[in-house]
């Protein structure tokens, strides 16, 4: 067997330690009275309406407008687009054609904490109008959570002198670039004008040249480059404090545009849990509870490695929550319901499987007399291919789930969004958890069992599951 280091057991171990902790936990700080997230945790995490309940709402056009089939079906797909792009994938949208309205339910915000419906349906029914103005002038500011300045609402020449809008806009996509003045990766909107846009862009930016144009989506500036050359190819980004998740969220929202109709509430109400969070604690005891009694007895008939499996199993159910919470900034938050969980039980299950079959191969292999590093290669090796071949085919039925059952398919129309939205969860969660069983229960696991092995407390074959040393 080729060793692994001595230290590579401790490095692993602390690994799995911390993300465990901080997916729970999280990391936060304030910036004087302003909180600030660093690790978003488990209380970051946007509950579905089965657990912690929602919003309800009925939308139509106002009094005195006929709205087309056409725009009631656009409008609704501007709803559902906008909450895609705030990763609520428990939602339930309909279109009635034949009395203008569309009906939405969705979950309650994370900070949702007055439950107040008509201030959470604003964010569906706003117009989201992209602006592009001469100036920068405002009338006030403030400080968001992050603890960096918001201007909102065009003033003086700003307010009068709007260059472009978002219909002049082809098209618009989150890029990557690198930081003349850091050196880091940076994240910008990339924008393509339509034919007319490009022809007032290069009109607007050789009559302001060295001057400022500022950006705008509804009321709120979110850039203000200043103009350094005419531009005449009908290209320009969008530079400011962005993050992966927020220049795509942005990007999406332009690409939306703005409402075909001018929508107002007909309804709205609040939709009580059919779990409840106090049932939610009563489950997330009942896992802890499991996973303590799991590992007692792992510990109990494997050992050692039974002990390094528990380890393996905290790993796991870190990287699940962390997946979920929106922890790496690459992966986007989700809403978590109730089948959602039922996915990272599903897949926890799957990484204790996948410990036991190769506790108990190294186990055989060290009563067939095998030397203690010959047991644990050939145990790990033998143990391979079925934990591989289970764990594929629960990748490839995930990936089945979440492209059948997605937020957009043609068989939302057979299945109905809400059917859609509770498979899809189910979908992902298990398919993270599985992914989480690999790099945990396939590669940590093995690591720190070979890393171990090389202490001389560690090579007496009992605890291995042999009968002498």
């Amino acid at each position: 067997m080729k060793r692994v280091g001595k230290p590579v057991f401790f490095i692993v171990a602390f690994l799995i330690l911390f993300v465990t902790y901080t997916s729970i936990f999280g990391i936060h700080g304030r910036n004087g009275d302003i909180p600030i997230t660093y690790i978003k945790g488990v209380n970051d995490i946007r509950w579905g309406i089965d657990i912690r309940g929602g919003v309800e709402a009925t939308f139509g056009p106002k009094e005195g407008v006929d709205a087309t089939n056409e725009q009631i079906d656009a409008a609704k797909t501007m709803i559902e687009n906008r909450m895609v792009t705030s990763n609520i994938t428990d939602y339930e949208i309909y279109a009635d054609n034949t009395n203008d309205r569309i009906i939405v339910r969705f979950p309650w915000r994370v900070d949702e904490s007055e439950f107040d419906p008509e201030t959470a349906i604003e964010e569906l029914s706003a117009t989201a109008n992209l602006t592009f103005r001469e100036g920068m002038e405002y009338e006030t500011s403030e400080v968001d959570v992050n603890g960096d300045v918001v201007y909102r609402t065009p003033a003086g020449v700003t307010a009068e002198n709007v260059l472009l809008e978002g219909s002049d806009v082809a098209s618009a996509q989150a890029v990557t670039y690198q930081d003349p003045t850091t050196g880091q990766l940076s994240y910008q909107i990339s924008l393509e004008f339509t034919e007319e846009g490009a022809a007032k862009f290069a009109e607007a930016t050789e009559r302001l040249l060295n001057k400022t144009i500022s950006i705008w989506m509804d009321d709120v500036m979110i850039s203000y480059p200043t103009v350094e050359s005419v531009i005449t190819d009908g290209h320009a980004s969008i530079t400011g404090n962005f993050t992966a998740q927020s220049a795509s969220s942005l990007a999406s929202r332009i690409n939306a545009g703005a409402m075909p109709i001018e929508l107002e509430t007909k309804y709205y109400g609040t939709i009580d849990p059919t779990l409840g969070e106090s049932a939610l604690m009563a489950m997330a005891l009942a896992g802890v509870l499991a996973l303590v009694i799991v590992s007692l007895g792992m510990i109990l008939i494997y050992r050692l490695p039974g002990f390094i499996a528990c380890i393996a199993l905290l790993g796991q159910v870190g990287l699940s929550l962390a997946a979920v919470s929106g922890y790496f900034g690459f992966v986007s938050s989700f809403t978590l319901t109730l089948p959602g969980i039922a996915g990272i039980i599903l897949s926890i299950g799957m990484g204790v499987d996948a410990n036991v079959i190769t506790s108990e191969r190294i186990k055989e292999e060290v009563r067939s007399g095998k030397t203690l590093d010959g047991a644990i290669d050939k145990g790990c090796k033998n143990s391979f291919w079925a934990i591989f071949d289970g764990n594929i085919t629960n990748i490839i039925v995930s990936l089945v789930l979440m492209g059948v059952f997605g937020p957009t398919n043609i068989f939302s129309m057979l299945f109905g969004p809400s059917t859609t939205g509770v498979i899809y969860s189910f979908g992902y969660t298990l398919l993270v958890g599985t992914i989480a069983n690999f790099i945990m229960g396939m590669t940590a696991s093995r690591l720190m069992t070979k890393s171990l092995s090389g202490f001389k407390f560690a090579r007496n074959k009992w605890l291995y599951g042999g009968k002498g040393k």
